[in-house]
């Protein structure tokens, strides 16, 4: 016998839209089934009633030839004969009909009635099962949905522990119903044959021991026949039997498991962080109007390079968003936990998703960084991104405390001062393709937060909250009013992380330490940003902290060797500062370079472009001439003003308003 297809049991607690949709294709054929089975029964009972009427009508024939003899016809002398021939006749036509009962009493025994039980007992049983199980997932969705909005921050444990009881209810109640319907499902496969071959069995039987009496030869040539037909049933029982017993002792097994598969957010191993693929359900945060939202639970899974979401009741998934070069992050949303976004290279198309547990949060962070990498396209990409992630742990060591470096404590990992770029007098010319030791120094420790240096902090302490630049030069050296009016430009943007560099030299560097950054941040779950507005004047750069509207750091526009946006992700930028208070370490007469990397609210370019222009204003103010020749390179307003840079949407806000985005002419 063929092997018959069946519905893993072990697939029914995680009721993947793959397990429904194998599910859908078996309703769908207990549904024809059913359809077939009223058919086929019909037929049935019309030859059982045709045989029934048959064994009526010749027991009324009987009777009727017996009473010819009763009939006192005038003319009825010398009709004995006639009498005694329809006396046999009768004899005869009782004993067909005879047979003719009893073939109608097995059909109905042996025909009939296997057919209704089978629907009314097997049939009836699977569309039960059915609606209890639909009654489960319903209740099982209702208990996540409450589940979901759990709210991160002031949690009520008594009810988080009522909703994780609930859900585990729910849960094991579904799980219960899966796996009692899926165990009919795959017993329906076997039953449904049983079914289609014993009617028939059975009124072919009945035919050849009708016609037996007076038809050997006929039955005899049946024989063979009937017997293979029998021991075919007899198998295909005994196999029903065996399958049985197993899906009752696998039942058994999932169902001693420890409550604790059923509980959310109860994950003991740690996450996989060299996944290249991932499947699971997830929240997305959909917009249903201007200000209102709704989280949908659907299933998602990636493919190659693509972020896929397949629907319930879906044939196949359809692609959400593209992978490649894309960014993630933690982001706090609505108050809910475990929520994280993927925004595109453009920045134009982004989506947040919330995860049910801790573990899959993090492993869905860590997976879609690894295909944005593109490593799914090597030749093995798990090695390599294993190899990547002991690379990673090895070379970067995370600083997210910087209270060492305020009291003037070097890192015990920093590069060795002789292993530094000599100054430029002296410097030999850079290799054409500079390697990774040659811009960063291995070991060389990261910061995540914005902070001042040990110089400029202790001047703030001593200034009783004056603040001061981390140069040492007055205010007036870098935020003169005169020449900050010539270009004041201010973007939205989010700090990632800043660490000392060898050179200053190559536009390489800041390649380097953003994929340092990025991986940093990947590896060691540092999720979290800090938003700050960056100003760009034509003597210095401030990050601003957007909440006070202080500058938290100052950097002078001459002490800006190198800055560069993304070749790929066009909103990160990075910059190269020369100065001793960022790079700690360094001997005295040695230049000292550090990176600083951002990603920005529009296009890094766009920050690259105003730095260089405000490095040009810097250079044309030694000469009147050039400067007057620079401002009328520039375009001009309707009111007579230089306008330097177009307005960028929410510069007001960010503390740049119109008179800090124009020039006076």
């Amino acid at each position: 016998m063929p092997a018959v297809h069946k519905i893993l049991l072990e697939d029914a607690l995680q009721d993947s839209p793959q397990t429904r949709s194998l599910l859908s294709v078996y309703e769908e054929d207990a549904g024809n089934l059913t359809d077939y089975t009223n058919q086929l029964l019909q037929s049935m009972q019309r030859v059982y009633g045709a045989q029934n009427e048959m064994a009526l009508a010749t027991e009324q024939l009987s009777n009727q030839l017996l009473e010819y003899e009763k009939q006192n016809f005038t003319l009825g002398r010398g009709d004995e004969e006639v009498v005694s021939t329809l006396q046999h006749f009768a004899k005869s036509v009782e004993e067909l009909n005879a047979l003719h009962a009893e073939l109608a009493t097995q059909m109905a025994n042996r025909m009939v009635f296997p057919m209704v039980q089978f629907r009314e007992k097997d049939l009836t049983e699977v569309g039960t099962l059915k609606e209890i199980f639909g009654i489960a997932s319903d209740e099982h969705e209702a208990s996540m949905v409450k589940y979901s909005r759990l709210p991160k921050k002031r949690e009520n444990e008594k009810l988080k522990a009522e909703v994780v009881t609930e859900v585990a209810y729910t849960r094991r109640k579904q799980h219960q119903a899966s796996l009692q319907y899926y165990c009919a499902l795959n017993a329906l496969q076997y039953r449904k044959r049983v079914a289609m071959l014993e009617p028939m069995l059975g009124y072919t039987q009945a035919q050849m021991n009708f016609f037996k009496k007076g038809m050997d030869l006929v039955s005899k040539k049946m024989d063979s026949f009937l017997a293979s037909v029998s021991s075919m049933s007899q198998s295909i029982q005994a196999q029903l039997d065996q399958e049985a017993e197993a899906m009752r002792l696998t039942q058994r097994e999932l169902l001693s498991a420890d409550d604790t598969v059923y509980m959310p957010d109860r994950d003991c191993d740690p996450a996989y962080r060299t996944l290249i693929q991932k499947a699971g359900y997830l929240n997305i945060r959909n917009k249903t109007g201007l200000v209102t939202t709704a989280w949908d639970r659907l299933y998602f899974f990636t493919q190659g390079g693509n972020l896929m979401c397949q629907p319930r009741g879906a044939v196949a998934g359809g692609m959400v968003l593209d992978l490649d070069n894309s960014s993630v992050m933690a982001v706090e949303c609505e108050d809910r936990r475990y929520c994280f976004q993927i925004t595109s290279p453009s920045g134009k198309t982004s989506i947040i998703l919330q995860a049910e547990s801790k573990k899959e949060y993090e492993e869905w962070i860590c997976t879609l960084n690894n295909i944005s990498r593109q490593i799914y396209l090597t030749d093995n990409p798990e090695a390599v991104a294993i190899r990547l992630n002991q690379t990673a742990i090895q070379a970067v060591t995370p600083i997210t405390s910087f209270e060492k470096r305020l009291e003037g404590s070097p890192h015990p990992d920093r590069a060795k001062p002789g292993a530094r770029v000599p100054p430029a007098e002296t410097a030999p010319k850079p290799p054409s393709s500079p390697l990774p030791e040659d811009l960063i120094a291995p070991g060389t420790p990261i910061q995540f937060d914005i902070v001042l240096p040990a110089s400029e902090s202790l001047d703030q302490s001593r200034a009783g909250g004056r603040r001061t630049n981390p140069f040492g030069e007055t205010d007036e050296d870098c935020s003169s009013d005169t020449d900050d009016r010539l270009l004041q430009q201010v973007f939205g943007v989010r700090f990632l992380g800043s660490m000392a560099v060898r050179a200053g030299h190559t536009q390489e560097v800041i390649y380097e330490a953003m994929r340092q950054v990025l991986a940093a941040r990947a590896i060691h779950n540092i999720f979290r940003t800090s938003e700050a507005q960056l100003m760009v004047t034509s003597t210095c750069l401030r990050l601003i902290d957007p909440q006070t509207q202080v500058a938290r750091v100052t950097f002078r526009l001459r002490d800006v060797r190198q800055f560069a946006a993304h070749q790929e992700n066009g909103r990160l930028m990075g910059i190269v500062v020369e100065g001793r208070d960022w790079a700690e370490g360094a001997e005295e007469g040695d230049p000292a370079f550090s990176a600083f990397v951002f990603e920005s609210n529009t296009e890094g370019e766009k920050i690259c472009y105003t730095i260089s222009l405000g490095k040009e204003i810097t250079e044309a103010k030694k000469d009147p001439v050039a400067l007057a020749q620079l401002m009328k390179s520039l375009p001009l307003t309707n009111d007579g003003k230089f306008l330097l840079l177009d307005n960028e949407g929410g510069g007001a806000e960010n503390g740049a308003g119109p008179e800090e985005l124009e020039s006076e002419a």
